[in-house]
This record gives structure tokens, sequence and C-alpha cells, in this order.
């Protein structure tokens, strides 16, 4: 009835009698509809954003395209933009969403705002094994690359947290809110006394990677024992998350050619080690010029003022301070590996 008042107002010819009144009808709010997408006005986004719609919308929303109602703003409209209408409102919307950040980065206590990511590339970074990290065998078996940066020129690094054994919810509401991207390399060991935890992390985007099931140095067991702590775990998070993990970092960055072996067959595409370690008073460096990289790993562990000083908001401010400092933003790593 929405469309026809408004075909009324518009002077289209409307009837509701017959069978030949429904077919002008019909034609009428057709017509009306078509009009609506071509000018790019009245769309149901903006109608629920009181009439306003492509940047106006996207401000009040998350910044990626949709409104506060969580519904995509221009629709079929926004399909028939000029590149460079595109392109300005999604700049409009990167504005909005690091000005957002920044007031997010004042609550939370950081030196200065996170920098924006750039976009993820179209086709992923091609990855191997760095060199002196090879097993025999490496790649006339095909094992999984063993890495501690990802190929790339941009400025970007990725976070990385391990195990599992402190669960703060702080940490989540901090990440979420500053949208800073991270992955998760769980141990089961640690996990299972609150796997709800990690589920809402998992729920704000955060991908769960396989860290085994018991945490046991590798090299130290028999290939059967190594497949059951690496499989196991891939199963045991299929069963609660919903998803056999591509990617896989042996504890203590130890391995040997059984524990590749093992965690190919397991379904593991990938181990990423890592190029620093983030602590709440400290930064340590794989490197020997003790600074970053593009496309480095930065490791980090879940732990609480009972390891280490301080809590995990205040480990990433201390990362956050020194990736930003230096130049860098944080990516997420599943869009490159």
């Amino acid at each position: 009835m929405r469309l026809v008042r408004q075909a009324e107002e518009r002077g289209l010819p409307v009837h509701n009698s017959g069978a030949g009144g429904r077919r002008r009808g019909i034609m009428g709010i057709a017509v009306l509809v078509l009009a609506a997408i071509a000018s790019g006005c009245a769309t149901p986004a903006q109608q629920e954003t009181g009439g306003r719609g492509g940047a106006a919308a996207v401000k009040e929303g998350n910044g990626q395209g949709e409104n506060r109602t969580g519904r995509t703003v221009d629709g079929a409209a926004g399909a028939l933009l000029p590149p460079a209408e595109k392109a300005r409102r999604a700049r409009e919307a990167a504005e909005a969403q690091q000005a957002a950040r920044a007031v997010a980065a004042k609550r939370w206590g950081l030196v200065r705002t996170p920098l924006a990511a750039p976009a993820p590339p179209a086709v992923k970074p091609r990855i191997g094994t760095r060199k002196g990290f090879e097993v025999d065998g490496q790649v006339s078996e095909s094992l999984p690359p063993v890495f501690t940066t990802v190929p790339v020129k941009e400025r970007v690094v990725f976070l990385t947290i391990d195990d599992g054994a402190e669960k703060d919810p702080e940490l989540i509401r901090m990440m979420d809110e500053l949208k800073i991207p991270y992955s998760a390399f769980l141990a089961d060991y640690v996990v299972k006394e609150d796997y709800g935890y990690f589920k809402k992390m998992q729920d704000k985007g955060v991908a769960l990677h396989n860290h085994t099931l018991n945490h046991r140095y590798l090299p130290g067991l028999s290939y059967r024992q190594q497949k059951k702590e690496i499989c196991g775990q891939q199963t045991n998070l299929e069963r609660r998350y919903g998803t056999r993990p591509p990617l896989f970092r042996p504890p203590f960055g130890n391995y040997n050619k059984d524990t590749l072996r093992a965690a190919k067959t397991c379904g593991v595409k990938a181990v990423p080690l890592w190029a620093a370690e983030a602590f709440p008073d400290r930064m340590e460096w794989r490197e020997w010029d003790k600074d970053l990289h593009p496309g480095d790993i930065v490791l980090t562990h879940f732990r609480g003022p009972g390891d280490w000083k301080g809590s995990m908001p205040d480990m990433i401010r201390r990362v956050m301070k020194t990736i930003t400092a230096k130049g860098y933003a944080v990516a997420k790593l599943e869009d490159y590996v």
C-alpha cells in the first residue's frame, strides 16, 4: 500500500478494481521502483535512517557499508553507482571507522590511534618455509611451510595469541572496540576450562587455530603421539567451534619432520611461528635489528597479572604503542595466509 500511495503522489495511474486496474497498478508500481533505483532515493535503508543514504547512513553503522540496523546501505542502487562515487563512499566510511577507533583508543588508554590496515590482497601471497627452518623432505613431500614473516610490501604486521590460559573478558571488548584483528592458537588443556569464552571471541570474527591438545614438546614424541596431539585438537576445535583450522603452531615453536608430516595429515596448510613477542612491559625480538618488518608475525599469550607484569589490556597497550609508533597497522592473518 505504501508503494501505491507513492505512485499516486507521483501522478502514476493506479486503479484498485478489475483485472485491468490491477495490471495498470502493478505497472505504476514497477515504474515507481525503477525510478527510485535510478535516482538512488527512498531505498529501505534510507527510510530506516530518516531518508539519509550513502555516506551518512554508513557513518551511523559499522563503517563497512551497513547502517545501524545492520542492513546494506546502497542495495540495488549501489550497484549502479559510478566508480568515483563508490570510492568516495568507501573513503568516508573508512574515515568514520577511524574516527570511532580514535575515540576507543582514548577510552582504552592507548598512546596513539592504531593505524588502519590496507584492503586485503586480491590474491594471497605465496608462502614458503623460511631459510634455516626446513626439514628433510620439506619440498619433495609438500610439507606445510614454516615461516615467521608473510611476504608483503605493505607496512602491516599480524598479531597472534597462544594457548588460552587467561580468559579476560576485557580483552574481547577492547579488541572489538578498537577493531584490531588477531588470531588465537588454542591448546585444549587450558581452553577446556571455558570453551564459551573463545566462542565469544569467534563470534567477534577471531579465527581459532590449533596449538595441540596438551602443549607438549613435540620433537620428544613419536609420530603417532604427535598426530594424536595435532589431529585430536583439530577434531576438538571442529566439534566445539565448527572449524578444522588450516593453521597450526607447535608449542614453544619446536617441531621436526614428524610434526609437519602429522600436521599435513590432519589438514594443516601452514605453520606460522613469529618474529617478535609482546609482553606488558617489553618486546622481545627474533631478528638481530630488534625491529618490525613488513609482514612480521607478533606472538603473545593469554596471560594475566599472576604470570606477567600486567593484564591482557596492558599487553595490548604495549604492543600497539610499538606497532603504531613504527608506522605499522595490524592486519588479519587469514586474509594473507
